[in-house]
């Protein structure tokens, strides 16, 4: 058993999750996540 965590952008979470599908993956957990870095949420 593999554990793999990603942080991804939500526009890409259905594609990520209808890949991870097709592949085989029979079980994963989504959540949402808010942070800030350096630029502390300035782009």
């Amino acid at each position: 058993m593999k554990m793999i965590i990603a942080v991804v952008k939500p526009a890409v979470t259905e594609a990520i999750i209808d890949a991870l599908t097709d592949t085989g993956i029979s079980g994963l957990m989504v959540s949402e996540v808010r942070g800030y870095g350096r630029q502390k949420g300035h782009t």
